[in-house]
């Protein structure tokens, strides 16, 4: 708040936050700010915000940062169950829309949380993640700097508001004196409406989630479209790059944009390593270590990443927090992926030494789906597993009923009890009705060999019709 403050009264008049064609002014963005934290009052605490693609949300975040409170993104698209069970793991209240009070502005101490925001939990609930100030405060200016922003740039708003990679968006922007465009026309899934709408905006930084990135290039590779001349930077992350898309990148006529792959997990907040895809070859690295950033590689070759930015537990959750963030001289978060260093000192991506995978850019752990399908009262087990489909991976479930359980439609309702109660990114692409899961000799499901068998299975069917 204080950097994005004296950025208001260097260039009050400058445009802060633009929706469409209504635009917010630096002077006028803090004067909403100031009237969020009078309605809050001094430490609120955990205060729940609507996230939305709009200048609100912003607005919510600072103003409730302003009263000392600690922000907590929620999802209105998420089924109201899941939205009632994240304000409740946190305790949140929701931000106020209405009343009066003094402008106000809270000391808060660096290692205070400034935000909570929710990762899959292998219990079932999704695990809360308590980011600090001084975590903020590491970062912002790092990516300002790796970004290259300045008092020129318009930065298209496109990731969810109810992840982490909004904050990469908007933060540096707003301490770099830019703009943050909103636009509802980006969030239409067509891509001719997106390069218009990029082009009318003027944007020059796009931020987009390598499973979005990749199905662009292949709709400027297969309709001949160019991105907008006013586009200087384009950051991918998320999951792995696909060779053959950074191929047809580089073939295409983008040597004026810049193509940054980065890496980072919701505990280490943001960032932690970036790599200039311009000189790779055909591999697309994480990059090395941004200068704020510790790392360690296990014998196992699991990233442990410490340093200022590491967020400071999961809510309420001693022995999951024990499990990830360990203390090695230095403290150090444990982030699951296997990695390689590479003759030119970059990192690589290798694999996983645990069973999460990435879902639209979003982490997941397939045990925590497991355990809402089993909720179902006609499922008996379930196993869940990433697969490959047209270049993504996607969620898929293999469902066994419980005795006296009618199979017939079950995969249907299935789908159907989860779109209820858990969000999108939660619910598998395709649903099998099995009669049993393979099991490991110690008695547990194993996930791999249940969808190796019944993979076959099905192409078996299949052949033999």
């Amino acid at each position: 708040m204080d950097a994005i403050s004296e950025v208001a009264e260097r260039h009050p008049e400058s445009p802060a936050l633009i929706h469409d064609r209504q635009i917010l002014t630096y002077s006028r963005m803090l004067d909403l700010v100031d009237t969020v934290a009078g309605r809050l009052g001094p430490r609120p605490g955990v205060v729940a915000v609507p996230a939305t693609h709009s200048p609100a949300t912003v607005v919510g975040l600072l103003g409730i940062w302003a009263a000392g409170g600690i922000y907590c993104p929620v999802d209105p698209g998420f089924p109201a169950p899941r939205r009632a069970a994240m304000r409740a793991a946190v305790g949140a209240t929701d931000l106020p829309t209405s009343g009066a009070g003094p402008p106000i502005r809270v000391n808060r101490d660096p290692d205070e949380p400034a935000y909570v925001l929710f990762t899959s939990g292998s219990t079932g609930a999704p695990k809360p993640v308590l980011t600090p100030h001084r975590a903020i405060d590491t970062v912002v200016p790092a990516l300002r700097d790796l970004f290259g922003l300045t008092a020129a740039d318009r930065v298209l708003q496109f990731a969810s508001l109810n992840w982490d990679t909004c904050f990469e968006e908007i933060l540096p922007t707003l301490v770099a004196g830019a703009a943050v465009v909103f636009d509802d026309e980006a969030h239409t899934g067509s891509f001719p409406r997106f390069l218009r709408a990029v082009e009318r905006q003027r944007i020059t930084v796009l931020d987009l989630p390598t499973a979005f990135w990749h199905e662009l290039v292949h709709h400027l590779v297969e309709d001949g479209a160019t991105l907008p001349a006013s586009v200087r930077l384009v950051v991918i992350g998320g999951e792995a790059v696909s060779p053959a898309r950074l191929a047809d990148w580089r073939a295409l006529d983008t040597g004026r944009i810049r193509l940054l792959n980065t890496y980072g997990c919701t505990e280490t907040t943001l960032i932690t390593h970036a790599a200039d895809l311009d000189h790779t070859g055909d591999a697309a690295p994480i990059g090395r270590a941004l200068p704020h950033v510790r790392e360690r590689i296990s014998a196992d070759g699991e990233l442990l990443v410490g340093g200022p930015a590491v967020s400071l537990r999961y809510h309420d959750l001693p022995e999951a927090t024990a499990a990830r963030y360990v203390t090695d001289g230095d403290r150090f978060f444990r982030t699951g992926d296997r990695v390689r260093r590479r003759p030119d000192g970059a990192l690589e991506l290798v694999g996983r030494v645990d069973d999460e995978l990435k879902i639209r850019g979003i982490r997941v752990d397939p045990a925590e789906v497991e355990v809402a399908i089993t909720s179902h009262p006609a499922v008996g087990a379930a196993a869940v597993v990433g697969t490959t489909v047209a270049g993504r991976t996607a969620l898929v479930a293999y469902v066994v009923p419980r005795p006296g359980a009618e199979p017939a439609g079950l995969d249907a309702a299935v789908v159907r009890f989860l779109r209820e109660r858990v969000p999108a990114h939660l619910v598998p692409s395709r649903v099998s009705v099995v009669s049993a899961l393979v099991h490991t000799a110690s008695g547990k499901v194993d996930r791999a060999a249940s969808h190796r068998r019944h993979t076959t299975d099905a192409h078996l069917e299949e052949v033999l019709r």
